[in-house]
C-alpha cells in the first residue's frame, strides 16, 4: 500500500485547508523512520526551495530514502538557473503564442501553475505542459511580450502566496492529484498494493469496455489490490502506485508509451511494458523478429519507399492477392488487399505517404482468425473472430461507423495444438507480458499474423468461457509481480 505525506515548515502553514494526518512538518519528516512498507510519495510544500534550505533538504532526503518527491532535486536545480529551464520552456512557447496572440504594446503576465492547473483559461494547456516538464505543487510563471512571447522568470513558490480562487484550485487539484491525502476508505486501508488502470473515455475502440474495467477492479479488491482508473493527463500520479495496467490502445509516438516508460522507471509493474509496446506496435519489427526466430507466418516482404521495380520483386515471391500494411496500424486500419498489379501499385502509393517502410504479405483466406490471449508465455483465453460478412477482415471501417464480425470463445484445450504452439513461439522473443496473438489456421497449421501488446478484453467476449476467472488470473499475475518487486516472495 502506498502512502502520501505533505511536508510543510510549520503546522500552521496548513491551517487554511482540511486537517489530515498526512500533513507533517519538515522536522517530523527529518525524524521519520527511513524504511516504510510500500511506496511513499512526498509533496514538498516548504516555503523555500533554495539550495541548502529546508525545502531543498526535504527533496534531497526524500530521494535518498527512495521516496518519490515533488518537486525533485532535478527540478529544484533546473528552475534555479534560467539557462537550465529556458530550452525546455522554449519548446512550449509557439503553442502558447497562438493562444495569446500579438499584443499592440509590450505586455507582462504573471500566473500560478497549481499541480498543472490555473485559474486563467487561456493558460490551461501551457500550465499542464509546464507541470509535466517541471513537476511542482505551485509554480509562478512570468511572461513578457517583446516582439515575441518569452518566459522572463520561473519560480517555485509557496501555497501561502495564492489568492482565494487559487487556494480553492489548490485544494481541488491536490485532491484530484492524490486522493490519499484526505480519503481513508476501508478498502484503501486494507489493500496491500495500489494499481492504476489507464483508460481514455474518448477512445472510440478501447481494448476493454467499462464492464470489463469494473471486473478488473473487483478482482483486484479480492486480492488485496486497491485499483482505480486514471486518464491521459494523470502521468504525474504514477508514483502513487505499485502497478500500471494500460487499457488504452498503445503506440510509440503516444502518451501510452510515455506512461509505460515513466512507470517502468519508477519501478512499477507495468503491462504493457515499453519494450512490448515498441516491439508489437511496429509490424516491420515483428516481421523481422518472426523471420529471425522461425515463427510460422505468411510470406512477408518489407519494402522501402523509392525501391525500384518493387512490383516485379514482390510478384516473384508472393502470389495475388497481396496484403499491404503500414507498420503501426491497428484494428484493421492501414491495411489494403491488392488483387492485381494495378491495385498493388495504387496501394503502395497510398500507404507510402504514411510510412517509408511497408509490409507486403501473402493473403491467406480463412473464415476466422484465432486470437490467443497469452500471459507470461502461457495461453489464458482463446477466441475465433469471424470476418465481417462480404468482407475479408474482422473489422470494416467506414466514414460513419466501424463494424466487426462475430466471435466464438473456447477453452484453450479445444484449440488446435499447432495454433497454440505458434502463438507461444511468437510471444517468447517479445517478452512475458499480456499479448493477443492473431493466428490463421490452414490445414492444421498455425500462421501468426501479428502480436498485439494490448489485446481486447471485453465483457461477454474474451471472458465468455472463463468469466470472472479471467480477470482474477490477470490480476493475480500483477499481484505476484508486485510481491516479487517488494520482496514478499
Amino acid at each position: 500500500m502506498s502512502q502520501t505525506y505533505i511536508v510543510v515548515d510549520q503546522a500552521k502553514d496548513w491551517s487554511a485547508f482540511m486537517p489530515s494526518d498526512r500533513v507533517i512538518t519538515f522536522t517530523q519528516y527529518l525524524n521519520m523512520a527511513t524504511k516504510s512498507q510500500g511506496r511513499t510519495r512526498i509533496i514538498n510544500l516548504c516555503k523555500s526551495s533554495k539550495y541548502l534550505s529546508d525545502g531543498y533538504y526535504c527533496s534531497l532526503l526524500a530521494e535518498s530514502r527512495g521516496h518519490h518527491v515533488m518537486p525533485s532535486v532535478r527540478v529544484l536545480n533546473d528552475i534555479s538557473k534560467k539557462a537550465l529551464y529556458e530550452m525546455q520552456v522554449a519548446q512550449l512557447l509557439p503553442a502558447l503564442a497562438q493562444k495569446l496572440g500579438t499584443p499592440d504594446a509590450p505586455t507582462e503576465i504573471t500566473f500560478h501553475c497549481v499541480f498543472g492547473k490555473t485559474t486563467q483559461p487561456e493558460m490551461k494547456e501551457f500550465a499542464r505542459k509546464m507541470f509535466e516538464a517541471f513537476a511542482c505543487p505551485v509554480l509562478e510563471v512570468k511572461l513578457k511580450f517583446r516582439k515575441t512571447w518569452q518566459v522572463s522568470d520561473l519560480q517555485i513558490t509557496s501555497h501561502k502566496s495564492l489568492n482565494d480562487a487559487e487556494e480553492t484550485l489548490f485544494a481541488e487539484s491536490l485532491e484530484a492529484f492524490s486522493n490519499k491525502v484526505w480519503s481513508k476508505g476501508r478498502t484503501q486501508r486494507a489493500a496491500k498494493f495500489d494499481m492504476a488502470i489507464l483508460v481514455n473515455p474518448e477512445e472510440a475502440m478501447p481494448p476493454s469496455d467499462d464492464q470489463a474495467i469494473k471486473k478488473f477492479i473487483q478482482a483486484g479488491k479480492q486480492l488485496g489490490i486497491h485499483v482505480e482508473t486514471i486518464g491521459p493527463k494523470d502521468i504525474m500520479r504514477l508514483p502513487e502506485y505499485d502497478g500500471l495496467f494500460i487499457r488504452e490502445t498503445t503506440n510509440i509516438d503516444h502518451h501510452t508509451y510515455r506512461f509505460a516508460k515513466k512507470a517502468e522507471g519508477l519501478g512499477l509493474v507495468v503491462m504493457d511494458d515499453p519494450q512490448s509496446i515498441m516491439r508489437c506496435t511496429n509490424k516491420v519489427y515483428l516481421a523481422d523478429l518472426f523471420n529471425t526466430h522461425k515463427v510460422p507466418c505468411p510470406k512477408t516482404r518489407i519494402v522501402h519507399k523509392g525501391e525500384k521495380d518493387v512490383e516485379d520483386a514482390l510478384e516473384a515471391v508472393i502470389s495475388y492477392p497481396m496484403v499491404v500494411k503500414i507498420p503501426d496500424g491497428a484494428f484493421s486500419k492501414g491495411v489494403i488487399k491488392a488483387e492485381n498489379r494495378e491495385a498493388l501499385t495504387a496501394s503502395l502509393a497510398t500507404l507510402f505517404k504514411k510510412s517509408s517502410l511497408l509490409l507486403v504479405q501473402e493473403y491467406l483466406y480463412t473464415e476466422f482468425d484465432w486470437r490467443i490471449g497469452v500471459l507470461n508465455n502461457k495461453p489464458i483465453f482463446a477466441c475465433r473472430y469471424y470476418m465481417v460478412k462480404d468482407h475479408w477482415q474482422i473489422y470494416q471501417h467506414s466514414d460513419s461507423a466501424s463494424e466487426s464480425g462475430g466471435f466464438d470463445t473456447l477453452p484453450t484445450f479445444e484449440v488446435p495444438r499447432r495454433v497454440l504452439q505458434a502463438a507461444i513461439a511468437a510471444t517468447k522473443p517479445i517478452g512475458d507480458g499480456l499479448y493477443g496473438v492473431d493466428v490463421k489456421e490452414i490445414n492444421g497449421r498455425g500462421y501468426v499474423i501479428e502480436v498485439n501488446d494490448n489485446p481486447s478484453i471485453d465483457r461477454g467476449v474474451e471472458d465468455k468461457y472463463l468469466g470472472d476467472e479471467l480477470y482474477m488470473h490477470i490480476m493475480s499475475e500483477f499481484l505476484r509481480r508486485m510481491q516479487q518487486k517488494r520482496g514478499d516472495l
